[in-house]
C-alpha cells in the first residue's frame, strides 16, 4: 500500500502528440517568419553593397535616435488610441441596443453591424475615399447646403485615418461588449429598478460592471488591430501621413532597405505586445482587488 501511495503518476504523451500538428503548423507559420524578420534586423545595408549578413544594432539605433521614426510611432499609436476611445463610445451602446432588440430585428441588425467584415478592406477603403474625397458625398452635401465654401480636407489627414478605422474596427467591440451581455443575469438589473434605481442608475451601476470585461477586451482587440493596420492608413493617409506598417512597407519595397523595415516591424511588434501584457496586468490587478474588496 505504501508503494501504491508513493507511485508517481505516469504522463501520457498522447496530448502531446494530438497537439504535435497544430504546434508544428503554428511553428512553421508564425514563430519561423517572426524568427526570420527579428535576424533581419540585425543585418545592415547600404547603396553600395546592398544587404550584408555583419550583425549590428545600428538599426534599431537609427530608429531610436531620429524624430522621423518617433513621430511615425507617435502617430500610429495616438491613431489607434482614438479610433478605440471612438469605438467604445460608439460601440458600447450600440450593443446594448443590440441586446435589448427584438430577436428579429436583432438578426437584421448584427448583419448590418458586422456589413464593414464581409467586405474586403482595400474595397471598403476605397469606398471611403470616395466618399470623403475633395469631390466626395461629403464635401458635395456641405457644399450645397451652403455650410462650408471650400471642401473639407478628409483624404491623408489623420482625422480620415481614424474615421475609416473606427468603421471597420468597431465591429469588434461591438461583438465583444454583445457577447459578454448574452451572459449577464437579467435579475440583476430587474432588481435595481424594482428597489427604486432609475433605468440610467440601474445601467451605470449594476449593468456596466457587469460588462466591463467585454469593454476592455474589446479595447484590446480594436487597439491592437488599429496599431498594426496598413491598408486602411496607406490608402487614406497616403505617403504624406506613415504609421510604423506603411513605413515597413516602403523601406522593403521602395527604399530595399530590409534590415531597417524589419526593426521597424519588429519594434512595432514588441510595443504592440509591450502594451497587451501591461493591459493585461492592470486588469487582472482591478478585478482581483474588486474581487478582495
Amino acid at each position: 500500500m505504501a508503494e501504491r501511495a508513493l507511485a508517481v503518476p505516469r504522463v501520457s504523451a498522447l496530448p502531446y502528440l494530438l497537439s504535435a500538428p497544430g504546434l508544428i503548423l503554428y511553428a512553421v507559420c508564425l514563430v519561423a517568419p517572426l524568427a526570420m524578420t527579428a535576424l533581419l534586423s540585425f543585418y545592415t545595408f547600404t547603396m553600395a553593397t546592398g544587404i550584408s549578413t555583419s550583425m549590428s544594432l545600428a538599426n534599431y539605433a537609427e530608429i531610436l535616435a531620429d524624430d522621423y521614426f518617433h513621430t511615425i510611432f507617435a502617430r500610429t499609436f495616438g491613431m489607434a488610441l482614438a479610433v478605440t476611445l471612438i469605438s467604445v463610445l460608439i460601440g458600447t451602446p450600440e450593443a446594448w441596443i443590440l441586446h435589448r432588440m427584438n430577436r428579429r430585428w436583432r438578426a437584421a441588425f448584427l448583419l448590418v453591424i458586422l456589413g464593414p467584415l464581409l467586405i474586403p478592406v482595400v474595397v471598403r477603403t476605397l469606398g471611403w475615399a470616395l466618399f470623403l474625397g475633395r469631390n466626395g458625398i461629403v464635401n458635395r452635401t456641405l457644399t450645397e447646403l451652403g455650410l462650408v465654401t471650400t471642401p473639407i480636407e478628409f483624404m491623408y489627414t489623420f482625422t480620415g485615418m481614424v474615421v475609416a478605422l473606427t468603421h471597420v474596427l468597431c465591429p469588434f467591440l461591438v461583438l465583444a461588449v454583445w457577447a459578454n451581455l448574452q451572459r449577464m443575469d437579467p435579475a440583476t438589473e430587474a432588481a435595481a429598478l424594482s428597489l427604486g434605481a432609475s433605468r440610467t442608475r440601474a445601467v451605470l451601476r449594476v449593468v456596466l460592471p457587469q460588462i466591463m470585461p467585454g469593454v476592455l477586451s474589446g479595447c484590446l482587440i480594436v487597439f491592437t488591430l488599429a496599431a498594426s493596420a496598413f491598408a486602411t492608413p496607406a490608402i487614406i493617409g497616403g505617403r504624406r501621413l506613415k504609421v510604423a506598417a506603411t513605413a515597413t512597407y516602403d523601406e522593403f519595397l521602395n527604399s530595399q532597405n530590409w534590415p531597417l523595415g524589419a526593426a521597424i516591424a519588429v519594434l512595432l511588434l514588441v510595443s504592440i505586445l509591450t502594451i497587451v501584457l501591461v493591459w493585461n496586468r492592470a486588469v487582472e490587478r482591478r478585478f482581483a482587488a474588486s474581487f478582495q474588496g
